[in-house]
C-alpha cells in the first residue's frame, strides 16, 4: 500500500478553506490529488491527454478557495485529514467525474472551470508501463464507470470506509454511490486483494511520466507548409499545438485499420520487443508440475511449426496492425490492443488445411490463423516495421463473434479472448480449429485422461477422446445451436496426480475459445452447512444437467466462463403431485458480470425433460459466491386441474408472503397456496439475519 495512506472517515468536503490554507494542502498532498483525478478520468482520453487533464483538474481547483485571514501552513504540519485536504479532495473528485456525465451546455463554465491543459508542444507524455498485474488492473478499470474507479482510489489509496466513500460520492452528485461501492469492492479484490499496491506502482502515476516525440513526419510536413505563407504558418502552429498526435491508442489503432497498412508512426522500442518472434515467452515442459499456479502460463510450446519463424512473425505483425483483409473477432470485454510485452507461445502447427498460432499474454488469448496453402492477401505478406501504439485506454468494442477460423482456404483470422485468473479447469483447454465434424481442442499439460459424454443422455458412459503426441484432441461434435436439442456433448477430463487426485470435471463448447467450466450444487440439506459448488460428474449432477442443458444454448459466444447449476430449493407439490426442483443456473463471464436462468422442474418420466424458465437476470450478483440469496415463484396447474401460486427460497430464507391477486403468507423456504391462473403477485420474504428479499425477475 502507498506510503501515504492513512485512514480516515473525513470524507465531507466541509468548509471552503482560505487560499493560504488550500495552497498549503495543494502543495502537500499534488500527487495524491492528480493520482485520484488520473484514476476516475476516463481511459478513453487517451493516457497522454488523461495526464494533462488530471494535472489541469487538480490545478484549477485553488482559485475557487476565498482569500482568508489564515496564513499558509508548513506543509509538514498539516495531516491528510485536514479540512483543507479533505476539501481540495471533493472538489478534485466533483470535477473528474464531470468528464463521464452529461453537461447542460449552460453549466459547463461552472462546473468545469478554466480546464485548460498545460501546454506541451512535441512530446507524448505518459506513465512507465508495469507488468501483466498492472495491465490487468487497467484493463478492469477501463470496463467500470468513472464513480466505481473513484470509490476504487477513494477506499484503497485514500483508506476511506465505504460510508465515507457514499457519502463522498454523493457530495460529489453521484446517481448510485452505493453501485459505485460495490464495483470497487470487486476491483479491490483484484489479484488476490493486491489492488491497492497495484494502484500505487508507475503505471498509475501520472506526476512520473515518460516521454516520448510526436509524428515526427508529419510535423516535419506542417513545417514545409508553413514556410509558404504566414497564413499558413499560423495554421500550422494551432495544429501542432492542438491535433497532432492525440497519441491515444485508439486514434493509432484505428487508423492503421482503417488505412489497410500494417505500417503506423515510428514504433516504440516496447513494441518492437513484444512483436519480435525470437523474444516469445516459452515454458518448459514440466513447468506445469512444479508450480503452484496452474494456468495458460505454464503450458508449454507444442505444434510442429514452434520454429517457423516466418509463421510466428506474421501472426504477430498482424496482431500488432491487422490489415483490412484480416477477420477480426473478439469476446464481448476483450480488448485487441498489441501487446505490451513478449507474449507467450502454446501452439504453432497445421490442422485441417490451415496454419494456427496460438498466443497469450497474461490476460488473453489470440489465435490467429491463415490458409495452409494458397496466397496471403498483400496486407500479411508485407515486411516492415510494426505500428507504434501504447496498450489500450478503454474496454474494447464487443465484435460480431465468429465461429473460428475456417479451416483451409479464406482469408487470415484474429481470435481474442479473456483468459486472466484462469484455473486448473478454465485453462484445461483451448479450440484450435472447427470444422462442421466439430471442434478440436489443445489440452493442458496436466489433462491425463479425456473423454466425450452427451449431457442429454446422463445414463450413458463417456466414451474415450483421442489425443495426439503434440496434445490435440480428435473432433468433438459441437452442440446445436438451433432447431431441436437432442444431444449435448461435453468433454470429461481428468487432472494428472501429479497435482490433484481423482480429479474430474466437465467443460462445454459454448463457442469461445476455451470451454465453459460446468460444475453443480445440490440443495440444502437438513441442519448441514451451506453447500459449495462441485464438479458435475456424480449422477445427481448428471441428471440435474440433463434437464438444463439446452438452455446453454442462449450463452453461446457471449464470452461465459463457468457456469453451475443450483439446486437451492425442494418442494413438495399439492395433491400428492410429487417433488419439484428449484434450480438456479449462473454463467459467469471473464469479464465479472454473471447472468442467472431460475427453472421449476416438476416431476417427469423423462430424465431430460427441460424444467420451466421462471426468471432471467442479467448482471447479477445472485445465486452466487456474493449472491447468497434467492426468491423466486410461478403458477403450477395440479393434476386435477386446479392452479397453484408456488414460491421457493434459499436455506436462509424463514418466511415468504405473497401480495396482489394472492395474500398469502408461509413460516418456511417454500409456499404454495390456490391462486388464479393470471393476475399480478409480488412475492418478498425475510431471512434469517432479518434482512429482506424480493423475488428475482
Amino acid at each position: 500500500m502507498p506510503s501515504h495512506r492513512q485512514p480516515t472517515d473525513n470524507a465531507t468536503t466541509g468548509p471552503r478553506p482560505g487560499v493560504d490554507d488550500a495552497e498549503a494542502a495543494l502543495v502537500e498532498h499534488y500527487p495524491r490529488l492528480v493520482r485520484l483525478a488520473y484514476l476516475t478520468l476516463p481511459p478513453t482520453l487517451g493516457r497522454h491527454r488523461r495526464v494533462l487533464t488530471a494535472h489541469a483538474t487538480v490545478q484549477h481547483v485553488l482559485p475557487g478557495a476565498r482569500k482568508g485571514d489564515q496564513k499558509a501552513r508548513v506543509p509538514g504540519q498539516r495531516t491528510p485529514s485536514g479540512s483543507a485536504f479533505a476539501w481540495l479532495r471533493g472538489q478534485v473528485l466533483r470535477a473528474a467525474l464531470t468528464h463521464e456525465q452529461p453537461t447542460p451546455w449552460w453549466r459547463v463554465r461552472a462546473v468545469r472551470p478554466r480546464t485548460g491543459l498545460p501546454l506541451v508542444v512535441g512530446l507524448r507524455l505518459f506513465p512507465r508501463a508495469d507488468g501483466t498485474d498492472e495491465l490487468a488492473l487497467d484493463q478492469a478499470l477501463s470496463t467500470v464507470n468513472a464513480p466505481a474507479r473513484a470509490a476504487l482510489a477513494l477506499r484503497v489509496l485514500e483508506g476511506l470506509s465505504e460510508q465515507a466513500v457514499r457519502a463522498l460520492l454523493e457530495d460529489a452528485g453521484v446517481a448510485d454511490p452505493a453501485a459505485a461501492v460495490r464495483t470497487a469492492e470487486r476491483l479491490a479484490a483484484h489479484r488476490d486483494g493486491r489492488a491497492g499496491k497495484l494502484l500505487a506502482t508507475a503505471e498509475f502515476d501520472p506526476c512520473t511520466v515518460q516521454t516520448r516525440p510526436t509524428d515526427l513526419l508529419r510535423r516535419r510536413q506542417r513545417s514545409r507548409i508553413a514556410g509558404a505563407t504566414v497564413a499558413i504558418a499560423l495554421a500550422a502552429t494551432v495544429l501542432a499545438v492542438s491535433l497532432p498526435g492525440d497519441g491515444s491508442p485508439e486514434r493509432s489503432v484505428a487508423g492503421v485499420r482503417a488505412e489497410g497498412s500494417l505500417y503506423g508512426p515510428a514504433g516504440t522500442a516496447a513494441l518492437a520487443r513484444a512483436l519480435d518472434p525470437a523474444l516469445l515467452e516459452r515454458a518448459p515442459e514440466d513447468a506445469w508440475a512444479d508450480t503452484s499456479r496452474i494456468d495458460f502460463s505454464v503450458w508449454p510450446a507444442r505444434g510442429g511449426r514452434t520454429d517457423d519463424t516466418a509463421l510466428l512473425k506474421r501472426a504477430l505483425r498482424v496482431w500488432g496492425g491487422p490489415g483490412p483483409a484480416v477477420r477480426v473477432s473478439a469476446t464481448p470485454g476483450t480488448g485487441t490492443a498489441p501487446p505490451t510485452q513478449p507474449p507467450r507461445l502454446l501452439y504453432a502447427g497445421d490442422l485441417d488445411g490451415a496454419a494456427v498460432v496460438l498466443l497469450h499474454d497474461g490476460q488473453r488469448i489470440v489465435r490467429y490463423a491463415e490458409p495452409e496453402s494458397g496466397p496471403l492477401p498483400d496486407s500479411v505478406k508485407r515486411e516492415g516495421p510494426a505500428p507504434e501504439t501504447v496498450k489500450r485506454e478503454g474496454p474494447a468494442p464487443e465484435t460480431v463473434k465468429r465461429e473460428g477460423p475456417a479451416p483451409g482456404g479464406g482469408t487470415p483470422s484474429l481470435d481474442f479472448a479473456r483468459a486472466d485468473q484462469a484455473d486448473l479447469t478454465t485453462a484445461a483447454a483451448l479450440a484450435v480449429s472447427r470444422t462442421p465434424d466439430g471442434a478440436r481442442y489443445l489440452l493442458a499439460p496436466w489433462i491425463a485422461g479425456s473423454a466425450t459424454r452427451d449431457l442429454l443422455a446422463p445414463d450413458a458412459p463417456a466414451r474415450g477422446l483421442d489425443v495426439s503426441a503434440e496434445g490435440v484432441t480428435d473432433a468433438v461434435p459441437a452442440p446445436a445451436s438451433g432447431g431441436d436439442c437432442v444431444a449435448w456433448p461435453v468433454m470429461a477430463l481428468r487432472s494428472s496426480e501429479r497435482i490433484v487426485e481423482r480429479h474430474s470435471f466437465l467443460v462445454t463448447d459454448l463457442g469461445d475459445p476455451a470451454p465453459a467450466h460446468l460444475t453443480y450444487t445440490p440443495p440444502p440439506g437438513d441442519g448441514a452447512p451451506a453447500r459449495g459448488p462441485r464438479e458435475a460428474t456424480a449422477e445427481p449432477a448428471l441428471l440435474s444437467w440433463a434437464r438444463t442443458a439446452c438452455a446453454l444454448r442462449t450463452l453461446r459466444g457471449s464470452g461465459v466462463r463457468a457456469v453451475n447449476n443450483w439446486v437451492f430449493a425442494e418442494q413438495p407439490l399439492p395433491e400428492s403431485g410429487g417433488r419439484a426442483a428449484w434450480v438456479c443456473t449462473r454463467a459467469d463471464t471473464w469479464r465479472g458480470p454473471g447472468r442467472i436462468l431460475v427453472q421449476f422442474q416438476r416431476p417427469a418420466s423423462v430424465p431430460t425433460a427441460p424444467g420451466t424458465v421462471v426468471a432471467e437476470a442479467g448482471n447479477t450478483a445472485s445465486c452466487g459466491r456474493f449472491g447468497q440469496h434467492i426468491l423466486a415463484g410461478t403458477r403450477w396447474k395440479s393434476p386435477s386441474g386446479k392452479w397453484f401460486l408456488l414460491a421457493a427460497g434459499s436455506r436462509d430464507v424463514t418466511r415468504i408472503e405473497a401480495v396482489g391477486s394472492v395474500r398469502a403468507n408461509a413460516s418456511a423456504t417454500t409456499l404454495a397456496v390456490r391462486a388464479p391462473r393470471e393476475g399480478s403477485v409480488r412475492l418478498s420474504a425475510r431471512l434469517t439475519g432479518g434482512g429482506g428479499l424480493r423475488a428475482v425477475g
